[in-house]
């Protein structure tokens, strides 16, 4: 009877271990879409800009606030916003990729086999 109450209690321990596992990697799946979607609108932004005056008014969202500049003074920015998100993305993306094979290692070692219901 112990014997049993000690499985279901190891068992309840590993689902709630693999839950955390899978919320975790869903959390870095969000964040990697979102940094993704921010990008591509710097991507946009900057494809739009370029090919403009360096003289031209534009307007820029800074902490909540439109602010008007020259293109000039704006790409620069943007072009070190994109890289940053990059940096972010790629670093994300490794994150992810280490937690899926930390999730790996942690099924073999535990031998869990997952059970879709």
């Amino acid at each position: 009877m112990a014997s049993q109450a000690a499985a279901s209690k190891k068992q309840q321990d590993l689902q709630v271990q693999y839950s955390t596992y899978k919320n975790t990697l869903q959390q870095i799946a969000q964040k990697i879409g979102d940094v993704e979607q921010e990008a591509e609108e710097h991507k946009l932004v900057l494809e739009t800009l370029i090919p403009l005056p360096e003289d031209r008014k534009c307007f820029r969202m800074i902490n909540g606030v439109l602010v008007e500049r020259t293109v000039k003074d704006v790409v620069p920015a943007l072009q070190t916003n994109a890289e940053g998100l990059k940096k972010v993305l790629d670093d994300l993306v490794k994150q992810y990729k280490s937690k899926q094979d930390e999730l790996e290692k942690w099924k073999k070692k535990n031998n869990v086999q997952v059970v879709q219901s």
